[in-house]
Order: structure tokens, then sequence, then C-alpha cells
């Protein structure tokens, strides 16, 4: 039995739909530990193009089953209607293959209003949220007010439970001058859709230890990358749960012993969606080559994504602080054209150079990003499944990022495609 971890190793965006698509056809289980539906992924499987948001990436394949862990906040409309969507494209979801965590947290629509309504007051201090009310919810979860998959079973505990949640919600609207949140067509727009929601409902932590029993192998599918994580990110331009590997654990369940594997996506260069610092950002044309090769806009918000180069210190701190095992690299094909490449080896903040992040915001946007260069190759690499194939340089490039972030790349992607991949380390077979 060998269980995974998949967690993005930068600001997410690293193509983790592309590895966990593969690693999910290997898998008999795919978990989904984390976040909301303001992160997705994009499967491309037989010519057919799936965007899932809340759903694991293991529901599009047969004989698999998909959870929704107690450590992911759900709006239960959004899920409802991703369902439907992929029932419409020919995939099956049923109580058989889908399960989610009886615990797990739901974002309501006062959610996503505060969301919008505090970002819209924050003018240029603003986060960057998606604004589908994730920070919010999460708020509510931490403060013991929030409505959870279990509270639908019963409408008498569920208006109980919006009295606790407005009471919080409506003081805030009024200090704030906005209309006080109306409790009863809410009660009753979720009692129509709790039968859709509760019939998949189950203790996670029962299912996960059942499947360790029978040598099950299972992939935890976190969602967005570490350097987003509220603890460990670039705070407070995070998201509002932990991004590491370990949240797998307490985000389903199970204890860390279940975790054999954690593999880091890494993109070849770096980007990231909203505010927030970013040492090695590119506000010139290679930034934008980058961006349009890549492209990169979101895949459930469309939000142009800002592009710099590789970041060799952050990507070795989060390795550390994540406990990763092996890198998938992903996007190596997008730095096809540059004549020279950079990798952020070092930063420099106030005349003093440093290995690592610093933990204060305003010290992550004074440094600076010292470099090494190196020669680009000018050939394509789009489609090559075999290292020695890649150009030396290309390999030079690989290598370098090997031995300085200090762990194994066990894959590269040499294009969108699943099957353009050179494949060095199975971490199902390790």
């Amino acid at each position: 039995m060998k269980n995974i971890v998949v967690v993005g190793s930068q600001w997410g965006d690293e193509g983790k739909g592309k590895i966990v698509d593969w690693l999910s056809e290997q898998a008999d289980v795919v978990i989904r530990f984390q976040g909301g539906h303001n992160a997705g992924h994009t499967l491309v499987i037989d010519g057919k193009t799936y965007k899932l948001r809340l759903l694991p990436s293991g529901i599009v394949r047969k004989d698999k089953i998909s959870i929704i862990g107690n450590g992911v906040v759900i709006d239960p409309w959004a899920l409802i209607d991703e369902i439907e969507e992929l029932k419409e494209k020919g995939i099956n979801i049923d109580i058989e293959n889908f399960i989610i965590s009886e615990s797990a947290n739901l974002i309501l629509p006062f959610h996503k209003e505060m969301d919008e309504i505090r970002e819209d007051a924050a003018g240029n201090k603003k986060i960057g949220t998606t604004r589908r009310g994730i920070g919010p919810a999460y708020e509510d979860k931490v403060g013991r007010r929030s409505i959870r998959v279990m509270d639908l079973r019963s409408e008498k505990n569920l208006d109980q439970r919006l009295d606790s949640a407005l009471l919080h919600h409506n003081s805030i609207r009024k200090g704030l001058g906005k209309k006080i949140f109306e409790k009863e067509k809410l009660k009753k727009d979720l009692m129509k859709i709790a039968p859709q929601i509760l019939k998949f409902s189950q203790p996670v932590w029962m299912k996960i230890d059942q499947f360790k029993r029978k040598k099950k192998k299972v992939l935890f599918e976190g969602a967005q990358g570490i350097l987003l994580d509220v603890d460990h990110g670039t705070y407070p331009f995070v998201t509002s749960s932990n991004t590491v590997a370990s949240s797998a654990a307490t985000g389903t369940g199970c204890g860390p012993d279940t975790i054999n594997y954690v593999l880091g996506i890494t993109k070849a260069y770096t980007t990231r969606v909203g505010e927030g610092p970013f040492p090695t950002e590119l506000k010139d044309k290679i930034g934008e080559l980058l961006g349009t090769k890549g492209k990169e806009f979101g895949t459930v918000t469309s939000r142009k994504r800002r592009c710099g180069w590789f970041d060799g210190v952050l990507v070795r701190q989060t390795i550390k602080i994540s406990g990763i095992n092996g890198i998938a690299l992903t996007k190596l094909d997008v730095l096809d054209e540059l004549d020279e490449i950079k990798m952020c080896i070092e930063y420099e903040l106030n005349g003093k150079k440093i290995d690592y992040l610093p933990a204060a915001a305003e010290d992550q946007l004074k440094i600076k990003p010292i470099y090494k260069t190196f020669s680009g190759w000018k050939k394509s690499t789009k489609g090559i499944k075999n290292i020695s194939e890649l150009p030396q340089e290309a390999k030079d490039y690989v290598y370098a990022i090997e031995d300085f972030i200090e762990a194994k790349i066990s894959s590269i992607s040499t294009s969108p495609e699943r099957e353009d991949t050179i494949l060095i380390e199975n971490p199902f077979e390790v």
C-alpha cells in the first residue's frame, strides 16, 4: 500500500491537474482535504476537457472513489452544479463513488457577500480573494458558529445554527451600513438542497480506516500552493486554510502515518494570482511571453497570472516545511524560446544577503532577488518523454534546480498532454 499527498510548492497553478490525473489512474481513492471552489484543476481525458472546482480528480475515472474531506469548505449549490455539469459529460456520480464528510463546513450566501463587502472596502489594501466566500466560511468554522453538512439533517438544528451565524454576520453588516441578511429564505433553500447533499454524507475518518485495512492506494489532493498557506505563506496575502501536506491528515481524519510520500508540483518558472509579494516577478516582455505561452489564466476565475523567474529559495523552503519527497517539474517547454533563463538563489534585504523568505510582509515586499543565469536551449522540448533527449542546456537547468532545492525531481512535464512526461520515479512504486 502507498498513500500519496500532492501539494503545490509555489503559489498554486503549478499544473497539478495533469499530474493528479496521472496519479489518480493508479489510485483507488482520491480525497480533497482543504480549500473550496476557489481553486480548480483542468483535466483532458480522451479528448474531453473537465474543469473541476470542488470534486476530486478521481471522479472522472471509473472504479475510483472520490471524497471531499472535513477540511474542505463546500458551497452546496456550486457542488450540485458541478455534479450536474459532469453528468452531462457522461460521468457517473453516485453514493458508490462519491463521499462527502459529514463534518465539512458549508459556504453560504452571506459568506460570499461578506467576502465581497470586505474586499471592496479594503481599496488598495485588498488581499485579492476570489470572492467566493472561502475566508468568511473558514472564519465561522474557527469561531464555532459554522453550519456543517450534518446540520442539514434537522430543520430545528439548522434554525439554531443559522441564528448563531447570523448574529455575528448581521452585527458586522450593520456596522458597515449594509442590509441585514434574512434567515428564512436561506433556511428553506438549504432544506430543499439538503437531500442532494446528505445522500453522499459519511464519516470519512471511518472510511479511510477501512481503506487502510484493505490496503487501498489513497491519493490526497491539495488545492492552491504552500506559499498560500495561512501559517506558512506570504501572510496576509494567503488563503484561509493550511495547504501544507500535513493538513491531509487533519483535513480527512487520519494519522500522519497514513502518508507515505509527498509529491510537490513545481512550475519551471513562478506565477501567482492576486495581490502580495513576488520577489522574482517580471513586468516586461519576458513576463508577458511566459504568461502567453504558458496560458497563465486561472481555471476558476480566468484571472491573469503574474509571471517571473523560478525562485529556488522559496521552493527549497516549502519543501522543508511540507516534507516533500519528490518534485514533479511542470511547464519546462514554456522556457524553450528564451536566450537565457534565471533562477533566484538568494535574497538581499536591507543590504544583507539572506537565504530564506522572511515572515514579515514588509520585508517580503522589500527583498531583492539574486540570480544565477543559465543559457537557454532555444529548441523545442515539447513532447519529450526521456530525459536523455532533452537539450544539454535544459538538463543543466533541471539538474541545477534539483541540486539547489535539495529534493529529487521525480518527473518533468513537457506539454499539457498527459503522455508528454519524463518519468524518473513513480511515487506509488518508491
